[in-house]
């Protein structure tokens, strides 16, 4: 440091990091400095647009000198009116967590918590009630609203498990526990074992020496990212059951060779995963997935049965084609 600096923290931290930052840095600065917390809220796949058009930018920063340097710094990406939050250090630090943590509440990417575990999602298949329409039904109350309530197979990604983690310890280390929390991280980890539990409902208990295509890696379309992704939930289920299995993404290609070295077959398109599969499984709703050719997908499987994770087909069009077909909290077209 050759004058006076402002140190930000960017990254999500546990509450307390910038006092720590602070503490390391004053053991060794020769000018005055000023630590602050500085939150992102960048969604995979949209960064680029959150960023420069952010719908609010949080800043912990506790003195006149920091709070000038940072305005002045986010004046051009905030010009249509898109507010700057001052607060103190710590409650940016929790702000990051705790909306990652309602969001975790609300989401299992795009599916709720409370849509998997009410369980509405699941026990709409039980009483014979269709999970969209029930979204459909309490999504139009203003209070509620409609984004967030798709039932699937979990959540995944770098931000809500691991933030989700993050505040249960913290509250753990601080003497207290956040109930609801806890509940949402079990609820998540249930979740990911539904499909394999719906392909041995499809294909019987003992799934050893059938062969079962999974569309979609990534923990959510636009990206590569596959870290806690419900498919390595999946995949790790079937190997361990005696399957084998073909895998296929647009864009997680690569980052799944990686993750997965040997134990599965990549497949160059969507219908070659598919060629001799007992099943397949559709875990990542990319677009591509969204219209294929049911004709070609019926010839192509050894047995015409679909588990389908995020609910992506008409429950009479799979009727009508001779599918049999499992998704989530609807009925099961056998």
């Amino acid at each position: 440091m050759k004058r006076e600096m402002v140190v930000v923290t960017k990254s999500t931290v546990p509450v307390g990091t910038a006092a720590k930052v602070a503490d390391c840095v004053a053991k060794h600065a020769k000018h005055p400095f000023h630590v602050v917390s500085n939150p992102e809220f960048l969604k995979e796949g949209a960064a680029v647009d959150d960023f420069m058009k952010p719908d609010r930018v949080v800043l912990g920063a506790e003195t006149d000198h920091a709070r000038s340097v940072m305005t002045e710094l986010y004046a051009p990406f905030v010009r249509t009116g898109r507010p700057i939050i001052f607060m103190d250090i710590p409650s940016a630090e929790m702000t990051k967590y705790a909306a990652n943590a309602m969001l975790a509440t609300r989401s299992q990417r795009f599916a709720t918590s409370f849509m998997n575990e009410m369980r509405v999602a699941n026990l709409c298949e039980r009483v014979g009630a269709n999970v969209d329409l029930v979204r459909k039904g309490i999504g139009s109350d203003d209070r509620i609203g409609s984004a967030f309530l798709f039932p699937g197979p979990g959540y995944g990604g770098s931000c809500f498990p691991k933030d989700v983690k993050a505040l249960v310890r913290t509250a753990r280390d601080q003497g207290t526990c956040l109930r609801i929390l806890e509940a949402v991280e079990a609820v998540n980890q249930d979740q990911k074992r539904r499909m394999f539990e719906k392909l041995r409902q499809a294909l019987g208990e003992d799934l050893t020496g059938t062969r079962i295509a999974i569309w979609g890696l990534a923990f959510k379309p636009n990206t590569d990212d596959m870290r806690e992704a419900p498919a390595l939930a999946l995949i790790e289920d079937l190997l361990g059951a005696g399957a084998s299995v073909a895998v296929h993404d647009p864009v997680a290609m690569d980052e799944a060779k990686h993750k997965l070295g040997s134990a599965v077959e990549f497949a160059a398109t969507s219908y070659d995963a598919l060629n001799g599969a007992d099943a397949l499984a559709v875990v990542t709703d990319w677009n591509e997935y969204r219209h294929p050719d049911f004709p070609r997908m019926k010839q192509t499987l050894r047995r015409p049965v679909i588990v389908d994770g995020r609910n992506l087909y008409a429950l009479h069009r799979m009727s009508e084609l001779g599918f049999r077909y499992y998704s989530i909290g609807r009925r099961t077209i056998a």
